[in-house]
């Protein structure tokens, strides 16, 4: 691993074009901070179609639609997994679970199978997604996704921190570059070759 980059995909959690999640992957993650906050042995790459799946359907795990084969190779091609998600009644949205539902099966197949992974939330609330966080750490016992423990990222207030769409607060920020250099320092720990 050491002659290349570590390949993080990030998971979106919000199908809503506003998302202060979407921006935190967006603008805090992608596009003008990226450097800021990116180790640079790591790159970042967003799987932004969950939208585009169906609801699953055991009767088609064996042959999948295209765009669930493209998540499955991705999330395969991928040194470690990024959850970024909103918190929807308490728990994970829906169209999430879907989407690991469908990348989890079949059983034999699950693309998560021993990834390295870590989540970060966002929230106009004060506890920042926490609640979403703590089910999808759950559903990613299952997975065998080896979560990253700390840090923790939960933003809350997110509203003040994301100014039309961009993320504006230093301290989210660093944060969030101390995730990501803690997930890769976790991935290269893991990851054998």
């Amino acid at each position: 691993m050491t002659n290349r980059k570590i390949k993080i995909l990030c998971i979106g959690g919000s199908l809503r074009k506003g998302s202060y999640n979407r921006s935190l992957l967006e603008t805090g993650l992608l596009m003008k901070s990226a450097q800021e906050l990116c180790p640079e042995i790591a790159e970042l790459e967003v799987f932004d179609r969950l939208g585009e799946f169906p609801l699953f359907n055991q009767d088609l795990e064996g042959d999948p639609p295209a765009v669930i084969k493209e998540f499955k190779a991705k999330i395969k091609a991928a040194d470690a997994i990024l959850f970024v998600t909103p918190e929807y009644n308490y728990s994970i949205p829906g169209f999430l679970k879907n989407a690991i539902d469908w990348a989890s099966r079949p059983y034999t197949d699950s693309s998560f199978n021993d990834k390295p992974g870590a989540i970060m939330s966002a929230s106009t609330g004060m506890l920042g997604g926490a609640r979403a966080q703590y089910v999808l750490r759950q559903v990613c016992v299952q997975l065998n996704v080896h979560l990253l423990n700390r840090p923790e990222v939960f933003v809350a207030d997110v509203a003040e921190k994301v100014q039309a769409g961009i993320l504006s607060d230093t301290h989210t920020k660093e944060k969030i570059r101390e995730l990501l250099d803690a997930l890769c320092v976790w991935t290269m720990r893991l990851t054998k070759d």
